[in-house]
C-alpha cells in the first residue's frame, strides 16, 4: 500500500500547490478614507500606524497656498514623468516602452495617491509633501542631443530649508534624487502609497518590498497591523507589482526603513539624518539585466521561489535560447526538451520498476488477502517478495520526486519574467505571459482555448500508459486529475501551460518507447 499512498500523495500535492495560488483571492487595497475629516481625527488616524512622530524644533509649516502648485513635464525615450512643485513630488510616471491591455502607455502612477511619492517630512505626516516648494524649473525633454536634464524645488521657512535636486539621464530608467536638508529633527522619505503597482495579479505580490542584504522581505496589508522596522544592510525599498516596481536605493546612510498602514494603505520609508541625503529613484519594468546593470542590487526585486538556485540559471538558458531562436515560445519548447534530457535515464529506471510491480501486483493482492488480519506479517511478506524479486516499490516515484524542484524552478521562471509579457508565439497565441482565451467567455466564465485542452488530453493519455498498481477506486480519483488541471489551466499563461503540454507528450513519448520494449521481453 505505500506505494499507492505515496504516488497518491505526491500528485495531489502538486495540484494543491499549483491551485493554491491560481484559487487564492488576490489581496484587495482597501478605498482611501473619505477626505472629509477633521484635522484632529486624521491626525488620531495617522500618528499611531506611521513612523514614529516627534515633536519639531520649527513650527509647522503652512499648507499650500490656492493656486499655488506647479506642474513640470520630464520627457525621456523611456518615460514621461510630472513632477508637482507641491512637496516637490511625483505627480505622474508613463512608460513608453510598455503598453496597457488597451494597448495605450503602461502608468505606473496616474495621480498623486493617499500618500505623495518622495514625500518627505519630519515624522508620521511627511508634511513637507503637502507645502509649495519653490522652482525655476521648466519641462525637460531628452534626446539624443540633450542626454542630461536637472529639476531643483527649494523651501526655506521658519529654520526649516530643503533643496531638492532630481537628476535624470537619456536612455535609463533611474533618476538620480538629492535631498539637501536642514531644521528638522529628523528626515523621512517615502515611495508614497501607489507609485510602481498598476497590474494585480493573484498569483504573485503586490505592494511594499525591501531588500537587506540578499534577504528579500514582501508584505501584505495583513501583515502590517503593526509597524515593521529595519535597521541594518539595507538596500532599498520598493512598491512592486508582478512586472513593474518603484523602488529608492541610498547611497548615503539611512537608519532604518519601515514598513506600515497610512490611511489604510500600505507605505514603506527610510529614516536618514538631516543633511545632504542621496538616492537612486528607479520606475520601470522588472527586467533582470537592465536592473542588474544598475548595481544596486535591485535585481534581486524579481523573486524566483524557493528554489532560486535553480530558477536563475533556467532563466539565463531561456534568454540564450531567445537570443538566436527570436520567439520565446520556440525557446520554452527548447528550454523543456533539454531539461527533460538529464531525466531520461532515471524516469525508464521508475517505469521499468512500476512495470515489475505490476507484474507483481496478483502476488501482492494474494498477500493482502492472506494476511488482511495480521498487518506486521503482511509488510514482513511483502518486503520479502520485493526482496526475492528485487522491486523497489517506491522506485516509481523517485523520478518525479527529483523533477519537483526542476518543475516549480521553471515555473517560477515562465511566471515571473517580464520578458514573456506581450510575447507572441503562433498563430492565436500573442501573449505568452496571458491566458489561452480563443474560445472567448460564456456568462463571465473563461472557456480558455485550445492549449489547455490539449495539455488535458495529453495529461490522460499519460495516466493512461504509465503502470500502476493502484486500487481501482484510488485509479478512478486519479482519472479526475487532467480534468482539475485542465480547467485550472485555463486560467494560467500561455507560457505555463505549453511548458506543461511539451513536458507531457515527451513523456508519452518516453513511455511508449518503454511500453514496447517491456511488451517485447519475455516475462519474469
Amino acid at each position: 500500500m505505500m506505494d499507492n499512498k505515496t504516488l497518491l500523495a505526491i500528485a495531489l500535492s502538486i495540484m494543491v500547490i499549483l491551485g493554491f495560488q491560481f484559487l487564492t483571492p488576490k489581496q484587495e487595497m482597501p478605498p482611501p478614507p473619505p477626505q472629509a475629516q477633521t484635522e484632529e481625527k486624521a491626525q488620531d488616524k495617522v500618528v499611531p500606524t506611521g513612523p514614529k512622530a516627534v515633536t519639531p524644533v520649527a513650527p509647522v509649516v503652512d499648507a499650500t497656498p490656492a493656486g499655488g502648485e506647479k506642474d513640470i513635464k520630464v520627457e525621456t525615450d523611456l518615460f514621461t514623468a510630472v513632477f508637482s512643485s507641491k512637496g516637490g513630488t511625483v505627480k505622474s510616471w508613463e512608460l513608453k516602452s510598455y503598453k496597457d491591455k488597451i494597448k495605450r502607455p503602461l502608468v505606473l502612477l496616474s495621480k498623486t495617491g493617499v500618500l505623495p511619492s518622495a514625500g518627505i517630512g519630519s515624522g508620521a505626516g511627511f508634511e513637507l509633501a503637502s507645502v509649495n516648494f519653490q522652482t525655476n524649473g521648466k519641462d525637460i525633454t531628452l534626446d539624443g542631443n540633450n542626454k542630461i536634464g536637472i529639476l531643483v524645488f527649494e523651501y526655506a521657512k521658519d529654520g526649516v530649508s530643503v533643496r531638492r535636486t532630481y537628476t535624470f539621464n537619456y536612455g535609463r530608467y533611474d533618476v538620480e534624487l538629492t535631498d539637501e536638508v536642514s531644521g528638522l529633527p529628523e528626515y523621512w522619505i517615502t515611495l508614497g502609497s501607489d507609485f510602481g503597482i498598476i497590474e494585480v495579479d493573484e498569483s504573485m505580490h503586490s505592494g511594499p518590498a525591501l531588500l537587506t542584504g540578499s534577504d528579500l522581505k514582501e508584505f501584505k496589508p495583513g501583515d502590517l497591523k503593526e509597524p515593521v522596522v529595519f535597521k541594518e544592510a539595507l538596500k532599498w525599498i520598493a512598491q512592486e507589482d508582478k512586472y513593474f516596481v518603484a523602488a529608492l536605493a541610498p547611497q548615503t546612510p539611512v537608519e532604518e526603513a519601515r514598513v506600515w498602514l497610512y490611511k489604510e494603505k500600505p507605505a514603506i520609508a527610510f529614516k536618514a539624518k538631516p543633511g545632504v541625503n542621496k538616492f537612486y529613484l528607479y520606475a520601470g519594468p522588472k527586467e533582470h539585466d537592465g536592473l542588474a546593470k544598475l548595481n544596486l542590487g535591485l535585481e534581486h526585486v524579481i523573486d524566483f521561489g524557493f528554489f532560486s538556485i535553480i530558477a536563475r540559471p533556467l532563466f539565463w538558458v531561456l534568454k540564450f535560447f531567445y537570443g538566436f531562436m527570436g520567439n520565446y515560445g520556440w525557446a520554452i519548447i527548447l528550454l523543456t526538451i533539454v531539461v527533460r534530457i538529464p531525466f531520461i535515464p532515471i524516469v525508464e529506471k521508475g517505469q521499468a520498476s512500476m512495470k515489475r510491480l505490476q507484474a507483481l501486483q496478483p502476488k501482492m493482492n494474494e498477500i493482502k488477502e492472506k494476511y488482511k488480519k495480521d498487518p506486521k506479517k503482511m509488510q514482513l511478506e511483502m518486503s520479502e517478495l520485493y526482496k526475492k524479486h528485487k522491486v523497489n516499490p517506491l522506485g516509481g516515484c523517485l523520478p518525479m520526486l527529483l523533477q519537483i524542484p526542476v518543475f516549480f524552478a521553471l515555473y517560477k521562471v515562465l511566471l515571473v519574467s517580464i520578458e514573456l509579457r506581450g510575447a507572441p508565439f503562433m498563430l492565436w497565441i500573442t501573449d505568452l505571459s496571458a491566458p489561452d482565451t480563443l474560445f472567448g467567455h460564456v456568462a463571465g466564465f473563461s472557456l480558455g482555448g485550445p492549449l489547455p485542452y490539449l495539455m488535458g488530453a495529453t495529461m490522460f493519455i499519460q495516466q493512461k500508459m504509465t503502470p500502476s498498481t493502484m486500487d481501482p477506486k484510488q485509479a478512478k480519483m486519479m482519472l479526475f486529475m487532467p480534468v482539475i488541471f485542465t480547467f485550472m489551466f485555463l486560467n494560467f499563461a500561455s507560457g505555463l501551460v505549453l511548458y506543461w503540454l511539451i513536458n507531457n507528450l515527451l513523456s508519452i513519448g518516453q513511455q511508449f518507447v518503454s511500453n514496447r520494449r517491456a511488451a517485447s521481453q519475455p516475462a519474469a
